[in-house]
């Protein structure tokens, strides 16, 4: 294996790495709300200590999550508005989650470059100028609906081949209403975890905020629908 292709695979090893260690030290495991219920009193007390540091942890732990494509991110981002509140966690929690999603976006890229050349012939050429063109739209789109699974989105849009300097942005303002959504959650959650219930996060799927997150997508796919019409330029 030449050295240049370990180069390519190191991204992925750390990457692997950091999914161990979260296996290792049992993080996985206390990614509940049980765990969040034990817990509540002496992380709120940490971060009225120390809020930049617990912050500043906050974003990293969420980052290597997101990366790993851990599954329960919803419970971290309700952990957030908990303990930082609505606004400061859904900003935190946007960051953390751009950040994680950023980085799986590169490793996938540098670890299965060949693999991805090989079969980006067979996205029709329609479609890959479409993506350059309009990937902007179409990843806000799905970014806003939280009906997709974020991982998956990750995948897709490195095998789509959207530039990083699309990417960054569609997942930095796409993610952010459903992430204030489940931080407002968090921030009035405290009472329930205390008395031993489940946070019921089927309100992300309900009308009220389902719809408006709908028309969101629609409207920011608005230029793509626009230039697709028989006779627009291209």
């Amino acid at each position: 294996m030449t050295l240049a292709r370990l180069k390519h695979l190191l991204p992925l090893a750390l990457l692997i790495a950091g999914l161990l260690a979260l296996w290792a030290f049992g993080l996985r495991r206390d990614l509940s709300w049980a765990s969040l219920s034990r817990h509540q009193a002496e992380l709120l007390a940490a971060v009225a200590a120390r809020p930049v540091e617990t912050g500043s942890v906050y974003i990293v732990v969420y980052a290597i999550l997101v990366a790993c494509s851990v599954p329960e991110a919803a419970i971290v981002t309700v952990a957030g508005g908990l303990l930082f509140g609505t606004v400061i966690g859904c900003a935190l929690t946007v960051t953390g989650a751009t950040i994680g999603a950023s980085i799986l976006l590169v490793v996938v890229r540098s670890a299965f470059a060949q693999t991805l050349d090989r079969h980006r012939h067979r996205i029709p050429e329609q479609v890959r100028i479409r993506l350059e063109r309009d990937g902007f739209g179409y990843l806000l789109a799905l970014r806003l609906v939280p009906l997709f699974p974020f991982w998956i989105v990750n995948l897709a849009a490195a095998v789509a081949g959207i530039r990083l300097a699309v990417f960054v942005p569609a997942t930095l303002l796409g993610i952010a209403p459903a992430s204030f959504v489940l931080s407002s959650i968090g921030a009035g959650v405290g009472t329930i975890l205390a008395e031993g219930r489940t946070p019921d996060l089927s309100v992300l799927f309900s009308a009220r905020v389902l719809l408006p997150l709908l028309g969101l997508a629609v409207l920011s796919l608005l230029p793509a629908l626009l230039r697709r019409r028989p006779g627009a330029h291209a």
